[in-house]
């Protein structure tokens, strides 16, 4: 903000100059109220809007802390104040599950309105199909199918941790997502948890990782 109100010294106008330097002073004083940006973001409108009739502009500074999270960040100074960022707030409030797995790890996160949010991630290393023919295969055939249905049921309770909350669901619906069949595997299991169930919503191929395999995953629903 110093920097914003150094660079307003150049503006031609002396009637915006004061007026923009004003409003970044105002801005600073009251941002100087907040120890710690607030949980949720700040939102802060400061400028001059017409009174009444006959008594000239009227100077007024607001501070928002949104009820939910913000997720963008922007400074204007311009002749309106841009209120988008709170219009955004009113958008559906449903909260969604989606759950990315593949041989590589598992990503567990949820989408409400435009606030993505990643709960919880694993990373994994699963022995990949032997060559070898015989005893040989046989043996690691086991061994891989072994670390696989572990790494399932591990996947299954963390899906419950995140998901479940006061003996219920915590979202409105849940995707599941990924690459190969892991992600039917993780929905046969019968450690799967049953109250989300009637919920879940579908499955989508992503092959992208866990990461970017969220974000196709949310542009495909």
């Amino acid at each position: 903000m110093t920097e914003e109100h150094s660079a307003a010294s150049s503006i031609k106008s002396r009637l915006t100059r004061q007026s923009v330097q004003s409003a970044i002073t105002s801005t600073q004083h009251k941002l100087k109220l907040y120890k710690n940006i607030p949980a949720n973001g700040l939102i802060l409108f400061c400028g001059e809007i017409e009174a009444e009739e006959g008594k000239g502009a009227k100077k007024i500074t607001i501070d928002i802390e949104p009820f939910k999270p913000i997720t963008s960040t922007a400074y204007k100074c311009q002749p309106r104040f841009h209120t988008e960022p709170l219009e955004s707030l009113l958008e559906d409030d449903e909260r969604f599950g989606f759950i990315i797995v593949d041989g590589n790890g598992i990503l567990l996160a949820t989408l409400q309105g435009e606030n993505k949010e990643v709960l919880q991630r694993m990373q994994v290393q699963l022995p990949k199909k032997h060559g070898r023919g015989g005893q040989s295969a046989q043996r690691f055939g086991r061994i891989r199918e072994e670390k696989r249905h572990a790494y399932v049921v591990k996947c299954c309770e963390m899906i419950q941790q995140c998901f479940i909350s006061e003996n219920k669901p915590n979202i409105k619906g849940l995707v599941l997502a990924g690459s190969a069949q892991l992600k039917q595997d993780l929905l046969d299991c019968d450690k799967f948890e049953m109250r989300l169930r009637p919920i879940v919503l579908g499955t989508l191929d992503v092959s992208y990782g866990m990461d970017m395999g969220l974000n196709h995953a949310i542009s495909l629903g």
